[in-house]
């Protein structure tokens, strides 16, 4: 390439990496670096693609017949993602157009894999996701096991389940039944787009990829349940209709039934008065008051310290005294 070569080939640096204090996680899911504003400038940019370090931009632009992107750098550099670095795969498969294209808007993680300045003057950095993204997979996510507890951000919602991205742009899924304890109907009666989570890893498939699971952060039983009393009025959200009641979710691990009323619709917000508390059933008995429209969604509530605890090897759900038991073995 003609003009002045400030750096070139990545890979003659052994990677660099620098976690923020206290994280002992370097790996994060898409959209977390920059909050730490790592590249504030051009000797930020040559910095980075110095040590091989993984950094992160807003992508602001696909040119759909090369299929590449342009990334947002500082001090007017100009950040290119070619075709074949937009993305890599486990199997070596090609990077569907789809996928390319929906980064656009979205920050993406790369290195730096050379920086130059062309005869006007104009520096241009080119970048990497696959490259990012292939170490990500050798050094972190190839080495997570069941029961891990892991930060991941919402990147796609499905009837089936959440798709998550687990750290640089690899994404794994939430089935819809591992959300939970208390049923939804989809994911987003759970979460949004973009939101920020924990879930854990609940298996690892022979050809590498990865499943979660979510509902064993949200509290046991009797943990949800230390939060009601019975005649308590409450707020909850119908989760269920049936001939013989009403299933309505008091928190998203826990749920009690009340008597058939007119005009509930799952989804619906309302105020229920509780009966009765029943560990050794693992029930409520609930009498609906009033329908609110409809719920809103809401962050959910960890009863699992995420910051300290990052493996489970077993949680029960159920009370000791309850005959019926619901837990997971990791």
């Amino acid at each position: 390439m003609a003009g002045k070569t400030y750096y070139s080939s990545y890979e003659t640096a052994a990677p660099v990496l620098v976690p923020a204090p206290g994280d002992v996680r370097p790996y994060v899911p898409e959209g977390a670096l920059m909050k730490k504003n790592v590249l504030r400038n051009r000797a930020a940019v040559e910095e980075a693609a110095r040590r091989g370090t993984t950094v992160e931009a807003m992508c602001v632009l696909c040119d759909c017949t090369t299929m590449q992107l342009t990334v947002d750098l500082p001090d007017g550099i100009r950040g290119i993602l070619p075709r074949e670095e937009a993305g890599w795969t486990c199997d070596g498969s090609e990077v569907r157009d789809i996928a390319i294209i929906t980064r656009v808007g979205k920050p993406v993680q790369f290195k730096i894999t050379e920086i130059y300045e062309d005869e006007r003057g104009t520096v241009t950095a080119m970048l990497s996701r696959r490259a990012a993204q292939r170490e990500c997979c050798e050094q972190y996510v190839s080495r997570l096991v069941p029961g891990d507890v892991i930060p991941a951000r919402v990147t796609h919602l499905e009837p089936f389940g959440a798709f998550c991205d687990i750290g640089g742009g690899i994404v794994s899924l939430l089935t819809v039944d591992r959300v939970s304890v208390s049923r939804i109907s989809h994911p987003s009666d759970r979460f949004r787009c973009g939101e920020y989570i924990h879930a854990v890893v609940q298996s690892v498939e022979e050809d590498g990829r990865i499943y979660l699971t979510h509902r064993e952060l949200l509290g046991t039983w009797e943990e949800n349940a230390a939060a009601f009393a019975p005649g308590q009025t409450v707020t909850g959200i119908v989760r269920s209709v049936e001939d013989y009641g009403v299933f309505v979710e008091l928190a998203p691990n826990l749920a009690g039934l009340a008597e058939p009323f007119d005009g509930a619709c799952p989804g619906d917000a309302c105020s229920v008065y509780i009966k009765s508390l029943l560990p050794e059933r693992m029930k409520i008995k609930l009498v609906m008051i009033d329908l609110c429209g409809k719920a809103d969604v809401t962050p959910c509530r960890y009863f699992v310290d995420t910051d300290a605890v990052r493996h489970m090897e077993r949680w029960r759900y159920s009370p000791e005294e309850c005959r019926r038991t619901v837990e997971t073995e990791f």
